[in-house]
């Protein structure tokens, strides 16, 4: 259990509550045992009253005046019994969704620290998984589990007190399956634990292909592949069904168990009492007392199964998170931040190799951005485009060489302050699933709807928005599925543009609209990006002719830089590409 210390915090946060909770349990266990104590004088009163009556008493006799007084005991006894039950449940379970509350945001927070590597080697089913469920097993652990457990404790320990008080010997014998119970619990609650950890990994891989199946469904019709995802997901499901019958199953043998070794004491308190009583050692109502207290710990000592397998479920999901909340980033943000930025941009030897796969996407470029122009860059699929911009977001850091902006290293900038004055546009544009206009305003504070159609305008694709029933308001579906590709990344342009950036990054983002699209959507980026930095990364020449410097990337080096005019008229790879294009021949999907 050592996984659950990591709560103490948490506990710590909110112990006021904790310690109103513990008081409240004592309370309503005080409570609790009243009706034991009424019950064994009302016996007693009542055996009195017939000796009195056999004795030739009779005029004593008033049965049904101690019943009612009694009844009525018991009666208010268990009304304030469930008062403090109420108050009870109203600080540890309300201290449990607090701590649920904390917990969320603080696995939430961490995944936004955490960088590009540890998104690519986790699912998203996994990463819902653990901030949803996993959660959700450790609250029932702070909760829950923890009232029960203070309920069983002191209910166990003043209920045995006040047996030995009456009777050592009898509370001795009654309570011989005990050690038993505790057997079975050490026994048991390791199994619990490696089956519910299971139990939670195999639930894992069945949202993550839930989720793959939904974010996919288009390929999935389009290669008509939905028998055979419909059969791996009943697989899967009869195999989270499984993992979760082989913990089931040691639960229902463990409860069981329990409830006879309680069954065996209450026989042995009947015969052991029934003979004490007739010794003269005890009376009639110590009997019935015992035999309500050992009633009364039949849930307590029932519960203790069920509590262990909450707290094995919340250990082994606590173990879960706390792989993920290990995690590091692999690089943090710098404090650079500057007075007045210009928008000068260096490559200086950058060389990059991805973590996850050993691929070298970049190896010793380099190149100079003045301020208020624009780098073109060309080249083949896997020529390490897509890679340049990553590096100039700080997705990643270069392997080797060092990236400057304004002269200062990347490394050193507050990403914050450096992120205000970028505006990217991803190859793979995404949107929220929400309104075209709050997609556009997505990096801004507040939403203008004056400016929102002036970047819609100068991305191309106002005239599409105004031509939707509902207009800017209308919804997109998750990740923009309602749109088109080309419309979705004119959207993702516009969101770049309305934050006026001061270097804008645009990774092959046309390349799902006609040429002639393409013509009118660079006019308008060549307006409102004149005064700018930028980096625009095409398959297609007509993209970045109006470049001031251009570069041709092949397999991650640069095979030819200058600018349009002067790689025109060198006839190497740029003018073969010009000639290609207008031939027809290249292949620009």
């Amino acid at each position: 259990m050592s996984a659950l210390k990591k709560l103490n915090p948490y506990f710590l946060k909110h112990k006021w509550l904790l310690i109103a909770g513990a008081f409240f349990v004592i309370v309503s266990v005080i409570f609790k045992l009243f009706p034991a104590l009424f019950i064994r004088n009302s016996f007693d009163a009542i055996a009195t009253i017939i000796e009195n009556y056999r004795s030739g008493n009779a005029q004593d006799a008033n049965v049904s005046g101690a019943l009612v007084k009694y009844g009525l005991y018991i009666i208010a006894s268990a009304v304030l019994q469930g008062i403090f039950m109420y108050f009870m449940r109203q600080t540890i379970v309300v201290m449990s969704r607090h701590i649920e509350f904390d917990l969320k945001n603080t696995v939430f927070a961490h995944y936004q620290r955490l960088t590009q590597r540890f998104y690519k080697n986790n699912s998203t089913g996994d990463l819902m998984n653990r901030i949803s469920e996993d959660v959700s097993k450790v609250r029932m652990y702070v909760g829950p589990a923890i009232m029960y457990t203070l309920n069983t404790g002191f209910t166990i320990i003043l209920v045995i007190s006040i047996m030995i008080s009456v009777s050592p010997k009898l509370t001795l014998l009654t309570l011989v399956p005990l050690p038993f119970l505790a057997f079975l619990v050490y026994r048991v609650a390791n199994l619990i634990h490696i089956r519910s950890r299971k139990v939670q990994e195999q639930l894992s891989e069945l949202s993550t292909f839930a989720q793959e199946s939904f974010s996919g469904t288009r390929v999935i019709k389009a290669y008509h592949k939905s028998p055979w995802f419909s059969s791996n997901f009943k697989q899967q499901a009869i195999e989270y069904r499984a993992v979760n019958e082989r913990l089931f199953r040691v639960n229902a043998t463990f409860q069981p168990l329990m409830i006879l070794m309680v069954g065996i004491s209450t026989l042995i308190t009947i015969y052991v009492g029934g003979r004490l009583f007739f010794a003269g050692q005890v009376s009639a109502g110590n009997i019935t007392e015992f035999i309500y207290y050992v009633n009364l710990l039949t849930w307590p000592i029932a519960s203790i199964g069920w509590v262990t397998s909450l707290v094995q479920s919340a250990d082994a999901s606590m173990q879960r998170l706390d792989e993920f909340l290990k995690e590091e980033p692999e690089f943090e943000s710098g404090t650079y931040k500057p007075k007045e930025f210009k928008g000068a941009i260096t490559f200086d030897q950058v060389s990059f190799t991805y973590p996850n796969s050993g691929i070298t996407a970049l190896s010793k470029v380099s190149f100079d951005i003045a301020p208020g122009t624009r780098l073109g860059i060309l080249g083949k699929t896997g020529a390490g485009k897509s890679t340049i911009a990553a590096l100039m977001v700080r997705q990643y850091d270069p392997t080797e060489g060092t990236i400057y902006i304004d002269g200062v290293d990347l490394k050193e900038w507050h990403l914050p302050t450096l992120k205000k004055y970028l505006g990217w546009v991803p190859q793979e544009a995404f949107l929220f699933s929400d309104s075209i206009a709050n997609n556009i305003a997505f990096g801004m504070d507040t939403l203008d709807q004056d400016e929102v159609e002036a970047a819609a305008k100068a991305a191309g694709v106002h005239e599409n928005i105004i031509g939707f029933d509902k207009g800017y308001a209308t919804r997109v579906g998750e990740r923009g599925i309602t749109l088109s590709g080309g419309q979705k990344q004119r959207v993702s342009i516009a969101r770049a543009l309305i934050k006026k950036p001061q270097v804008i990054v645009l990774d092959d983002c046309l390349s799902a609209v006609d040429t002639e699209t393409e013509e009118l959507i660079l006019n308008n980026l060549r307006t409102a990006t004149a005064n700018l930095s930028g980096i625009i990364i095409a398959h297609r020449v007509s993209s970045v002719k109006h470049c001031e410097q251009i570069i041709c990337l092949e397999n991650g080096v640069i095979i030819e830089s200058g600018s349009p005019e002067t790689l025109e008229s060198s006839n190497g790879h740029y003018a073969e590409l010009i000639q290609m294009q207008l031939e027809g021949q290249l292949d620009i999907s």
